[in-house]
């Protein structure tokens, strides 16, 4: 993975953000339409899928497993799906590299197979713990072994009977109700899985998508086994985490006008938009639809001044990984603003409350971190060089802050933005940004 090479943004201050842009396909999408249409009986049909190495860490993880992929070309994959049990082993340990997503919803689904498979990582993935995951799947009878941290790499046991289970989380995780869900087609039994919170049900509509049943009551989702999965078309829309970076862009930077089109609008995923409009944020939604399942919409953002706010907590997890760059839109904000319940923040690509915090602080915002959340005193922002951890929602997040800088912004260890988001700097800098990369 391109993430051991060093990349390093510098972004002069100010400047502004217009026109009509598309930013790349949902990653959590990308990566399920590529999961279940190696599952399904029949060709599948992908467009709009996500070219970044994340992604692309899946679609080479299932053809290692047997699985014929055409593509991507332009964001079209074609995939000749083998059925629920049609895998094949594979020769040797999985690479997922940054792609904690890959690895814990593919824990579930390896579990229900007849042979082994490890799954390794980089070494930010090797960080992050695995036992939200590892333990709800051993109540459910399947094998998984971890470091002695709970980290990976994980080797999965194949040829264990799985046994459906009643799984309250205990915390709100997307990862985890997929993983069991997925597991859960294999299993004896239903599996319901309950969540504390709303989070993104990207998986439960794309198994309906593919003709297998989900039923979902109230917080509880529930699968049986014995269904297949049929192949479907799939249009994946613009990933909403993409779109943020230029939505606080656009929001923050003064004469900024920009329509962002076929964005995905799950109502799992639209905290950032409803943060936004509780800053004041001047924020339209137009054209909405629904494609394969899921909802979109082009969504226009103009400049207007931000206020601080306490975020509501029920908006936590519909925008868990939009808080980098509502960091740096709290920082442009009037007033202070408040962020509590968002300890899942910490145990991300990185400790993403301490690298914003610290990266505002070097900026000269009073930013203080505090356990699940950051308390953010809106003000000038100076210049700094800021690390970004090999995190590439911080280093966008940092370079849309120049807009509203006084002085340029250098952030190191860039590389992984090719993770979710390749192309960045040139739709950036078409849309006005004063990027540079090296």
């Amino acid at each position: 993975m391109s993430s051991s090479n060093k990349l390093t943004f510098t972004v002069q201050p100010g400047g502004k953000l217009q026109g009509h842009l598309r930013v790349p396909g949902d990653k959590s999408i990308s990566h399920r339409s590529i999961m279940l249409g190696s599952l399904a009986e029949g060709v599948t049909e992908v467009s709009g899928f996500l070219e970044g190495e994340d992604s692309l860490a899946t679609l080479e993880c299932f053809r290692s497993l047997g699985v014929k992929i055409e593509g991507p070309t332009q964001g079209r994959v074609t995939i000749h799906g083998v059925g629920l049990h049609g895998l094949k082993p594979p020769s040797g340990p999985l690479d997922l590299g940054n792609s904690g997503t890959s690895m814990r919803l593919l824990a579930g689904l390896f579990s229900g197979q007849a042979f082994d498979v490890t799954m390794s990582g980089d070494a930010s993935l090797s960080k992050r713990p695995m036992r939200r995951v590892t333990e709800p799947l051993a109540l459910m009878g399947a094998r998984v072994e971890t470091t002695a941290e709970g980290t990976p790499p994980l080797k999965v046991h194949g040829g264990q009977s799985l046994r459906g289970i009643d799984y309250v989380m205990p915390v709100a995780s997307a990862q985890v109700k997929s993983c069991l869900l997925l597991a859960g087609l294999y299993a004896e039994g239903s599996t319901c899985v309950t969540e504390p919170a709303p989070t993104r049900d990207h998986t439960e509509r794309m198994l309906r998508g593919f003709g297998y049943p989900v039923k979902v009551e109230g917080a509880t989702a529930c699968v049986e086994p014995g269904g297949q999965l049929t192949a479907t078309r799939i249009d994946v829309p613009a990933d909403i985490s993409s779109a943020t970076f230029f939505m606080v862009g656009a929001a923050i930077a003064p004469g900024s006008d920009v329509t962002l089109q076929h964005v995905g609008i799950n109502p799992t995923r639209i905290g950032v938009i409803n943060i936004l409009r509780e800053m004041g944020a001047d924020l339209e939604m137009s054209n909405e639809r629904e494609v394969g399942g899921e909802p979109v919409a082009d969504i226009r953002v103009r400049h207007r001044p931000l206020r601080g706010i306490r975020i509501p907590e029920d908006q936590v997890p519909l925008a868990i990984d939009e808080f980098p760059a509502l960091f740096v839109a709290a920082a442009c904000a009037e007033g202070e603003t408040v962020l509590t319940g968002a300890e899942e923040l910490r145990v991300k690509e990185s400790d993403r409350i301490q690298v914003m915090a610290d990266g505002l602080i070097a900026l000269g915002v009073d930013a203080r971190p505090t356990d699940d959340g950051m308390v953010i005193q809106g003000g000038p922002m100076g210049s700094a060089t800021v690390q970004s951890h090999g995190d590439h929602r911080i280093a966008m997040s940092f370079a849309m802050a120049a807009l509203r800088a006084s002085g340029a912004i250098t952030i190191e260890d860039c590389a992984n933005v090719n993770t979710s988001f390749p192309g960045f700097v040139e739709l950036a800098a078409g849309a006005g940004l004063k990027i540079q990369q090296r």
